[in-house]
């Protein structure tokens, strides 16, 4: 099985995460159409951070990530950044959204690394999400 590896001129790296994080109280609020434009956010950010979305699925109450990023740049830091960003802007665009939250994202989230050889699984298992 071969890698696919990325470089920042002094490392070399292979960094994949599994990532899922929640609106405030779990409430189900990533529904149609804010769902959609969520989606467009978080390809439009992680590229300007320099972090590539390798698979994503949407639920009403919780979003999952497989995402690639720089070692040295760190998965809290993309995360955070796609939290705050996505935040601000579907509150802003959403006043339901506004009304119902404080605040947009729990503090909270999980994530793992993600094997080379778990890679199809994970990706698997973020796809089956949709139909449950």
């Amino acid at each position: 099985m071969s890698r696919d590896v990325d470089s920042n001129h002094n490392v070399t790296f292979d960094c994949k995460y599994h990532v899922v994080f929640c609106p405030e109280y779990r409430r189900k609020v990533l529904a149609e159409p804010i769902d959609e434009r969520l989606k467009a956010l978080l390809w439009e950010k992680s590229t300007d951070i320099q972090a590539e979305i390798v698979d994503m699925d949407i639920m009403s109450d919780h979003v999952h990530l497989l995402i690639k990023c720089d070692s040295q740049y760190g998965i809290h830091k993309v995360i955070k950044q796609l939290m705050e960003y996505t935040s601000k802007v579907l509150r802003d665009e959403f006043k339901s959204i506004k009304s119902r939250l404080p605040s947009l994202w729990t503090n909270a989230y999980f994530v793992a690394t993600v094997d080379t050889v778990q890679l199809d699984v994970i990706k698997k298992y973020i796809e089956e999400q949709k139909f449950r």
